[in-house]
């Protein structure tokens, strides 16, 4: 018990030698280490420039095709040839489609021979009526017989005139069987196949035909938008009489920019929206734009003289709005709300409202 009493001692003796050689040592060391504040962050700083700047005012909108046009079946039969390959650029006149033509031959014919014979008829009538009208100056037949013979002359003439347009609307028929392009443009694919009955009771629709050079935009404006324009326009006036107003054609997914112009506006403003529409026409020869994109268009709007403008990184967003970080007396900085114009190609952003072009902002390093 002595020899167990005397171990347990020594080893409690050890351990608070070494909790007060650690403490001694701490000590040594003036303390615990203290935490060191990290540097400040480096950032870089520039000023605003300033230049004239034009307000480019952006609407989303849609193509539309300049022509558009519903190949459809005028008459009946079996569908016999497509003469165009899908999405084939066709021009105004080419054969497209043929519908078995020869029922409608053989009606054509049949007019024709029915148009023969009253002719023969009426010529039969007219010297019939000369010769009684000869005869009754002699008094060789009665005025009763020369009124007989005017009236079958006159139903003679009037049933030629029938078998005329007879004859006509039977052509007509056959013509319908040769289905031609309409405009010029860029044909879809066939939606009926060969040997299918077409016709029956509906003008079967075929295909369509789109012209697509030059392409029209659609797109909706503000009233507010609208008046400023008028405004600084001189108001509307009819086309050719003032300068046309420039649009440029955005497709955000290829970065594409086509240079148009804007050619129609309605006459009305949506008063559930209080919006108007306006068309801008732009040329795609290359067809790089299709009907139905979704682009976006540009118009030039009011100039700013001396505008105010920070690179765009510079700029940034919190539930207070857009804001930048400004550098003031002794290098002390201060987040100053506000207020954004539009951004520019260069990756500049005009301020509208809230710096000024001598002061400095922070440009990299806002993190």
């Amino acid at each position: 018990m002595n020899n167990k009493k005397t171990g347990l001692v020594r080893g409690l003796g050890w351990r608070a030698f070494a909790a007060v050689f650690v403490a001694g040592m701490l000590l040594g060391c003036g303390g615990a280490p203290e935490t060191v504040a990290p540097p400040p962050p480096e950032v870089t700083v520039a000023t605003p420039t300033q230049r004239d700047v034009t307000i480019v005012h952006e609407f989303v909108g849609t193509t539309q095709a300049r022509e558009s046009v519903e190949i459809r079946a005028r008459v009946q039969g079996y569908l016999e040839k497509m003469a165009f390959d899908p999405s084939q650029f066709v021009r105004k006149g080419q054969l497209l489609f043929v519908i078995e033509p020869e029922p409608y031959v053989a009606m054509r014919d049949r007019a024709e021979a029915g148009l023969k014979a009253v002719e023969a008829g009426l010529r039969r009538a007219e010297s019939d009526l000369d010769r009684l009208e000869q005869a009754v100056r002699t008094n060789a037949v009665s005025q009763q017989e020369v009124t007989r013979a005017r009236a079958e002359r006159d139903q003679a003439s009037a049933a030629m005139l029938e078998a005329q347009a007879a004859l006509t609307n039977a052509q007509i028929q056959l013509d319908y069987t040769t289905v031609e392009s309409p405009i010029d443009g860029m044909v879809s694919r066939n939606l009926v196949d060969l040997g299918n009955l077409v016709g029956a009771g509906e003008s079967t629709l075929l295909t369509t035909v789109r012209r697509i050079d030059p392409l029209f935009a659609y797109f909706e404006v503000s009233e507010r938008f609208m008046a400023q324009i008028l405004e600084q326009r001189g108001g509307h006036k009819d086309p050719g009489t003032q300068s046309e107003l420039p649009a440029t054609l955005v497709l955000k997914e290829t970065g594409l920019a086509i240079e148009g112009r804007v050619d129609s506006v309605d006459n009305t403003v949506d008063p559930a929206t209080g919006t108007i529409q306006i068309r801008a026409v732009f040329p795609n020869s290359d067809a790089k734009v299709f009907p139905g994109f979704f682009v976006h268009v540009r118009l030039p709007g009011e100039l700013l003289e001396d505008a105010v403008l920070v690179q765009e990184t510079a700029v940034g967003t919190d539930l207070g709005g857009r804001y930048v970080m400004v550098v003031g007396d002794d290098n002390v900085v201060e987040r100053r709300y506000v207020e954004p114009g539009p951004l520019q190609e260069d990756n500049t952003r005009v301020v509208l409202q809230g710096l000024e072009s001598g002061e400095r902002y922070i440009t990299v390093g806002l993190q």
